[in-house]
């Protein structure tokens, strides 16, 4: 049985609010014609580009030209960025300060976020300072799930993933953790993270 030292979080869905339904939903009149903007034209795969090292204006620019009828909602998913953050997720910032208290543990961030965007929340947040590193996908050209992007932190903080914690709220994430080693924690919520901490023994007694 491997111990845990180290525990890697994910970033956007765990630890801050990213939803672009945040800018959205003072775009469109129409909660259908948003959700269907959301889901076919600015959606999860093209967002996946950036998040991979694509700048973001070319990204616009190519989408803008498959739906120039939506060439002005396009283009505020770069200029507007920042009114998709929604704020830290509290629950999970708290979860992360008790662990980081205790000293116990290494902490890592491996994330899936454009290198553009990314330095635009950086500061606002302390939490972000808890972190003994954090690997951002925009930077290293690569995106969770693919295997390589794990290894990267793994190699650079000497890291081996049969001792790590990986936390995610993305299935296909945790998937491919499992696959390379790491203990995983599927993320749906801060209570249900902070119960399986305690599980673990990452967090002793009650969470609240």
């Amino acid at each position: 049985m491997h111990t845990i030292d180290t525990i890697v979080f994910d970033l956007g869905g765990v630890l801050i609010d990213w939803n672009p339904r945040h800018l959205y939903k003072e775009v469109f009149d129409d909660p259908n014609e948003m959700e269907k903007f959301l889901t076919e034209i600015c959606d999860g795969q093209w967002n996946a580009q950036m998040d991979a090292g694509k700048p973001f204006q070319t990204g616009v620019d190519e989408l803008s030209e498959k739906y120039p009828q939506y060439r002005k909602q396009i283009q505020l998913y770069a200029d507007r960025w920042i009114d998709m953050i929604g704020g830290e997720i509290v629950g999970t910032s708290d979860l992360l300060n008790q662990i980081a208290k205790d000293r116990q543990f290494r902490l890592l961030a491996l994330t899936n976020w454009s290198a553009e965007t990314f330095p635009l929340v950086r500061h606002d947040y302390s939490f972000f300072e808890l972190f003994e590193g954090i690997v951002v996908s925009g930077e290293e050209k690569l995106i969770k799930p693919d295997p390589a992007f794990y290894q990267i932190l793994l190699d650079r903080y000497d890291v081996k993933a049969e001792n790590a914690l990986f936390i995610d709220d993305n299935r296909d994430n945790i998937e491919a953790a499992k696959r390379i080693g790491f203990k995983t924690i599927h993320f749906t919520n801060p209570e249900s993270l902070g119960q399986e901490l305690v599980n673990l023994k990452v967090l002793h007694g009650t969470t609240s």
